[in-house]
């Protein structure tokens, strides 16, 4: 039966890519704990696998006078002496199970740890596995396996969510991914519920360094260093901005990244699941660097405020909303992309602010509507100190509404129960 077991160990070593010594030093650990318990040993036990035969020797520890250190207050050396049970095997088999478990699991996490702890911000390519409400499990090889969350973080704020927008994967199907952490099994912080039952390995789709490094594997430029990523700024699965430049000035950066119509970034797109990626020029002077985040509008002029990081860009009237982008994404982005804060500004308006002209309030589509009924149906002219226009009817023949009318007519006294 010792000879069954130890063959077990073997296979199991194997399967779980564990070293076979580590295993058997913690199992022996384990046993030694069991035997002391079991057998009442008052200063604890030894145990000892044969590693050919799978044979398990158990010694009681017995102190030796003359190790007594007055320093420590303890016995430094101890006799070993056999109580090895005749039933060794059986009684090691139904305690060492939940340990051995215990022992795989754990030394296959340390090993993980040790092995993918440097790789922090590396690309990996993995096969799904399975795919839960909460997260999504990936074969990255034999044995090891790695976690993309994409819990709710409104039921569940302590966790993340990695996965871009409107993104789902098939069982089967290959992805790449970025490591953004390994989880440490002998850390002391409190792990979140079922954790530890999660694999080690966290990877993310929505890190920024995603678009960085599916670039470096598209492009020999970017991965011989000729052609750098100096910024990524992103909005998973809907829109991404990329500036690079070009330590060989005879070399396009953009041009190198975008490749022979178009299929470098096309495959880029491609792993992203279509999100859509713009590849624009970085430089080193501010003003030109914001100008070129947001394309493809085109800017006449950009003001930089270096201290507060923050700057002032005047476009063309009908560059504005390509400036601004749908619900103010292009600008959002290159933001983001640039490090400053950008207000935008078309050719008209700033060139009334800069003449000192008084600009008029927009009109409201409902004011349009009344200004065309005329005279008869114009809205009253109150306005109130806080700038309001009073949003009532003016009276035929007046240029108020009936409460405003009377108020604009009232005299003014020195009664408190006057209307002024």
């Amino acid at each position: 039966m010792a000879s069954e077991m130890m063959e077990a160990l073997m296979a199991l070593c194997k399967e779980k890519h564990i070293d076979e010594l580590y295993l058997l030093d913690r199992l022996e650990q384990s046993l030694a704990k069991s035997y002391a318990d079991i057998l009442h040993l008052d200063w604890g036990a030894k145990v000892t696998i044969d590693r050919q035969t799978g044979r398990i020797y158990v010694y009681r520890l017995e102190p030796k006078d003359e190790s007594w250190n007055d320093e420590t207050g303890e016995f430094e050396e101890f006799d070993e002496i056999d109580v090895t049970p005749k039933d060794t095997s059986r009684l090691a088999a139904q305690q060492a199970k939940a340990e051995i478990n215990n022992i795989v699991r754990n030394a296959a996490r340390q090993q993980i740890y040790e092995e993918f702890s440097d790789r922090i911000g590396d690309i990996i390519t993995g096969t799904v596995l399975q795919s839960t409400p909460d997260f999504t499990i990936v074969k990255i090889r034999e044995g090891v396996e790695a976690e993309l969350p994409h819990f709710d973080l409104h039921r569940h704020p302590d966790e993340r969510n990695e996965r871009p927008v409107g993104e789902h994967y098939a069982h089967n199907q290959r992805i790449k991914a970025i490591i953004v952490d390994v989880r440490d099994p002998n850390s002391t912080v409190q792990p979140t519920r079922g954790e530890r039952q999660r694999p080690a390995i966290v990877i993310s789709r929505t890190h920024p360094n995603l678009i960085a490094k599916l670039f470096e594997l598209e492009v020999p430029e970017v991965y011989d260093k000729v052609v750098k990523v100096n910024s990524v700024a992103r909005e998973p699965g809907i829109r991404s901005k990329v500036a690079v430049s070009s330590v060989d000035e005879h070399l396009d950066p953009v041009g190198a990244c975008v490749g022979p119509k178009g299929s470098r970034v096309r495959t880029v797109v491609s792993e992203l699941r279509g999100e859509r990626v713009d590849v624009v020029l970085w430089d080193e002077d501010p003003a030109k660097r914001v100008a070129n985040a947001l394309s493809p509008a085109k800017v006449s002029r950009v003001l930089v405020d270096p201290e507060s990081n923050y700057c002032t860009v005047i476009v063309p009237d009908d560059q504005l909303s390509l400036a601004i982008g749908k619900e103010g994404q292009n600008a959002r982005l290159a933001a983001r992309l640039t490090g400053y804060h950008i207000d935008i500004k078309n050719e008209s308006l700033a060139k009334s602010i800069l003449n000192g002209t008084h600009i008029p309030a927009v009109q409201h589509e409902e004011d349009a509507l009344i200004a065309d009924e005329g005279e008869e149906g114009h809205r009253c002219e109150y306005v109130s100190p806080d700038g309001m226009r009073c949003r009532n009817m003016a009276r035929p023949g007046s240029k108020y509404c009936g409460i405003h009318e009377k108020l604009m007519d009232a005299e003014v006294t020195d009664d408190p129960d006057s209307l002024i």
